[in-house]
C-alpha cells in the first residue's frame, strides 16, 4: 500500500466523554502531574495549577496526553497533537450522541485500515 500517492500521515480522531465521579481526586491528580515536570517553567507552573485548580476539565486535559497513547506504538511518530477538554451536558440516550454518525455504514474497510465507529 506504499505508493507515492500515498500519504504516510494519518488523522486519528477520538472523542471521550468522561463522568467525574471526584473532582477533588481530579484535581490533586493534575496537581501532582505538574509538580512532577522538571520542564515546565515557574510562570507557567503556577498558571497550570491554577487553571486545573478552577476547572476539573483544565485538569483532565491537563492528565490526558496523546503522547503516552501512541509512544509505544511500533512504526509510528506523533507529528502534531492537540486536545482540549470542555464540561458539557450529557444523554446517552440522545440521538446526538450516536457514536456511529461518521460511519455510513457501520465497521467497514477503508484503503485496508479499519474504520470503526
Amino acid at each position: 500500500m506504499s505508493t507515492p500517492e500515498t500519504s504516510r500521515f494519518v488523522r486519528l480522531r477520538v472523542e471521550l466523554v468522561l463522568e467525574v465521579e471526584n473532582e477533588d481526586a481530579v484535581t490533586k491528580a493534575a496537581l501532582a502531574k505538574i509538580a512532577d515536570d522538571p520542564e515546565l517553567p515557574g510562570d507557567e507552573r503556577g498558571h497550570a495549577e491554577t487553571a486545573v485548580t478552577e476547572d476539573t476539565a483544565e485538569a483532565l486535559a491537563y492528565l490526558v496526553d496523546p503522547f503516552d497513547l501512541v509512544g509505544e506504538m511500533p512504526g509510528v511518530e506523533l507529528a502534531q497533537a492537540s486536545w482540549s477538554s470542555e464540561e458539557i451536558e450529557y444523554d446517552p440516550d440522545s440521538p446526538d450522541w450516536d457514536l456511529d454518525e461518521d460511519d455510513v455504514d457501520g465497521d467497514e474497510e477503508a484503503d485496508g485500515v479499519a474504520v470503526v465507529g
